[in-house]
């Protein structure tokens, strides 16, 4: 007499299917990963010339940090009034 096997030896079936593109179907080449900018970025990163790092990239960059300072000056100063007029008892 033999005894049946605890655990099937067929393979499960797929949940979700087949994937659409197999890593070997890929070409070899990286073609479509681009030209690596981390060198170029870092000479630009590590130069010196007295500006911060985060200012470091031209026009863009000052455009960013002086929206972003302004929005927060902005937002400040409106809390600010709006904790005044809260403090403020209302007139009956």
């Amino acid at each position: 007499q033999g005894l049946k096997p605890v655990v099937s030896t067929e393979s499960p079936a797929l949940i979700f299917g087949t994937t659409s593109k197999l890593s070997s179907d890929l070409p070899a080449t990286d073609s479509f990963l681009g030209k690596n900018k981390v060198p170029d970025l870092q000479k630009l990163f590590q130069k010196a010339d007295g500006l911060p790092v985060h200012l470091k990239r031209g026009v863009p960059d000052k455009l960013l940090y002086r929206t972003t300072m302004a929005l927060t000056i902005g937002g400040t100063i409106y809390c600010l009034v709006a904790l005044y007029m809260a403090s403020q008892p209302r007139n009956q």
